[in-house]
């Protein structure tokens, strides 16, 4: 239900047409989309010419790994005609891998096209004996074979420093956040009407959820579950415990702090961010209780991997429904049903700031108790209020 992305599916198909054939990196953030427009790419290339391949699910040992794509392969090379032949030792079955992806043909006369989804999963490989600089050797190998590539990365900033010193052959693509305009066609397709109303709507998605593909589709298809369009109300259902919202964050949360380094000062720095964005430098160090130093280093490190962006020196979220979730679920207990009405309100009121807030602020944790929603039953899709 992901909107097709003519653009971007055009600049990438011209890539591997012109002569000599460019190597597109597609980049972009958790749930922004990477594995949709490289299935696109996959159905509109002809048929027996390109294979997919998925790293992340596939990235296990080189041995692993070189079976699994040689078996699985509609290609053959010279070396590969007679079953999977392993390397004696990890390097020289990493060098068998490199020779397949370079030199595995379709036909004799035709060039194949891998598109490798999530290529910085090769750095798996870095963990055997014998076998550094994995990635580097992949993009030379890569950029003199004469098949096409297409690769993809979650993670923005090491693809950008791996790629510094490469061949200029590589292209460089970020793939961009959904428009207000491409939301709305998201909505059409699950069924609503178009009209005034759909257009709103659409922008008030767009807007809560960043415009990233999975949380533009989890907002929509909670709204269609309750038959209610009403986007904070999904919002609050989606980001409890059990929403598709939740799980999702979640992943990616586990996930890059998973390959970063100092894991419990990064989740410390990351819980203060979620209380209050941006912050310097020194704002940061001094709530984490940790010199300028160490806390620099820190920061560094959720950079790498995309978990913070630095603007005129202050530090904030990269995602902010990421954010927003760190906030909600980083504590000791559960939200309440009463808590995450409220944070997503003001959620709401900092994006939307055309909403009204309510009426009676909420002053005593009691009360947060009996804090209900309720939507006006006379608007279709009306933020929700708190009692």
């Amino acid at each position: 239900m992901i909107p097709e992305r003519h653009l971007i599916e055009r600049r990438i198909l011209s890539a591997l047409r012109v002569s000599p054939p460019r190597i597109p990196m597609i980049l972009g953030g958790c749930g922004s989309g990477l594995t949709s427009v490289l299935l696109r790419v996959n159905d509109l290339l002809e048929p027996d010419i390109c294979q997919y391949i998925d790293a992340e699910r596939i990235t296990t040992t080189p041995e692993g790994f070189l079976r699994t794509i040689t078996t699985t392969s509609p290609y053959r090379s010279e070396t590969h005609t007679k079953g999977v032949s392993y390397g004696s030792s990890t390097r020289e079955t990493y060098s068998k891998i490199l020779s397949f992806l370079s030199n595995a043909r379709p036909t004799e006369t035709l060039p194949a096209t891998f598109l490798i989804d999530d290529i910085l999963e090769f750095k798996t490989f870095e963990n055997f004996p014998g076998l550094r600089d994995v990635l580097q050797n992949f993009l030379k190998a890569v950029s003199l074979s004469a098949n096409r590539f297409v690769l993809t990365t979650r993670y923005v900033t090491r693809a950008h420093r791996l790629l510094g010193n490469s061949s200029s052959q590589f292209e460089v693509i970020h793939l961009p956040p959904l428009t207000p305009l491409e939301v709305t066609k998201t909505l059409s397709t699950y069924g609503l009407q178009s009209g005034p109303q759909l257009d709103e709507l659409g922008r008030t998605v767009q807007t809560l959820t960043d415009g990233r593909p999975s949380y533009v589709r989890a907002l929509t298809e909670s709204m269609l579950a309750i038959n209610q369009y009403d986007p904070v109300s999904a919002l609050a259902a989606q980001l409890g415990p059990g929403g598709q919202l939740y799980s999702i964050c979640r992943f990616c949360y586990e996930l890059r702090l998973h390959r970063a380094r100092g894991h419990g000062a990064l989740k410390a720095i990351l819980k203060i961010l979620s209380e209050a964005e941006p912050l310097t430098l020194t704002e940061i160090s001094q709530r984490l209780r940790r010199t300028p130093g160490s806390t620099r280093d820190y920061l560094s490190w959720l950079e790498d991997v995309d978990l913070v962006t630095v603007r005129q020196k202050r530090y904030s979220f990269t995602d902010p429904v990421l954010g927003l979730w760190v906030r909600i679920h980083c504590r000791p207990m559960p939200p309440k049903e009463a808590d995450l009405a409220l944070e997503i309100q003001n959620y709401a009121l900092a994006r939307l700031p055309y909403i009204e807030p309510s009426v009676e602020p909420v002053a005593q944790s009691e009360n947060a108790e009996t804090l209900a929603l309720d939507v006006q039953k006379d608007k279709s899709w009306r933020m929700i209020e708190i009692d």
